[in-house]
């Protein structure tokens, strides 16, 4: 028997980095499904703006994922507004790309922070809160890239596995809790943190739009893995079948090994520099 669908009208739903791309996209689905959205994002003019142009239950909110004690008032005073939380969604992130040897300790340091340690915080902050009312809902935004390393993006990688490694584990302590945990993994995204890159063969990049669609499908059928699109789930598998030289050979032919490195550092600059500012309380530990 199929079971029914969750209902989204009434769910207070939060989306972290919600301003723009793949987060404003699943903002703008989720209020049309009948949620009350509340956006958090470090810039709070864009945030507002994302929330007017979404209209309906949407409010923005100031929130740097990366200040552990401002994320957690910030989830506070969601709560305080809309009412409990019901869904959270991890989805700030920041990609830096290019030779791992070349990285700097300060880009090395906000993508840990932003893509990997925020979302830990977010995580373990919305299993105290839904724990005890036995339900809710969690969903981490990885990245194809948390299944497999490409080059010119060694870090980025990273805290995708990371993620992915988190969310798996977490789901196996809420078993039985009523709480839900989710982990998306989308192949390109065509927002201004892919800007600069191509496609791999075989491997078509995808509209935020239709991430923000699998992340409403998956809240209302809540399942684990979410890959965007579906057909990376077989390509994941395939190559996981065979020997590692052999599954190399396929994502060189493939062009996988190209995806990141080969990416255009003229058409990245505007998104990196605003990026390298992205994460202002860890540059604070950092000169402290």
């Amino acid at each position: 028997m199929t079971r029914r669908p969750r209902s989204l009208a009434g769910k207070v739903v939060v989306v972290t980095g919600g301003g723009r791309g793949i987060g404003a996209a699943t903002a703008s689905a989720l209020v049309r499904a009948g949620a009350s959205v509340a956006i958090g994002d470090l810039d709070l003019d864009v945030a507002k703006g994302t929330a007017d142009e979404i209209g309906g239950d949407a409010v923005a909110l100031p929130l740097d994922v990366t200040d552990r004690d401002g994320f957690s008032r910030f989830l506070d005073d969601v709560e305080k507004q809309l009412g409990p939380i019901d869904v959270l969604i991890n989805n700030a992130g920041i990609m830096a790309l290019g030779p791992f040897e070349d990285e700097d300790d300060r880009t090395t340091a906000h993508q840990l922070a932003i893509n990997l340690h925020a979302v830990i915080h977010g995580t373990r902050e919305a299993v105290r809160r839904m724990r005890p009312r036995r339900t809710g809902h969690i969903v981490n935004i990885a990245s194809a890239a948390g299944k497999a390393g490409f080059p010119g993006g060694a870090t980025y990688c990273a805290t995708k596995h990371g993620v992915v490694g988190l969310s798996e584990a977490v789901r196996a302590e809420l078993r039985g809790s009523g709480v839900e945990i989710s982990v998306v993994m989308p192949a390109i995204v065509r927002t201004e943190l892919a800007s600069g890159l191509t496609d791999a063969r075989f491997v078509k990049s995808v509209e935020a739009s239709e991430v923000a669609e699998a992340i409403v499908r998956t809240l209302r059928h809540p399942r684990f893995d979410v890959f965007v699109p579906k057909s990376l789930d077989a390509t994941f598998r395939f190559t996981r079948l065979l020997p590692r030289a052999a599954a190399e050979w396929v994502s060189r032919t493939l062009k996988g090994d190209q995806v990141l490195l080969g990416a255009s550092p003229e058409a990245r600059r505007a998104y990196e520099a605003r990026a390298a500012a992205s994460a202002p309380a860890t540059d604070r530990e950092i000169s402290g």
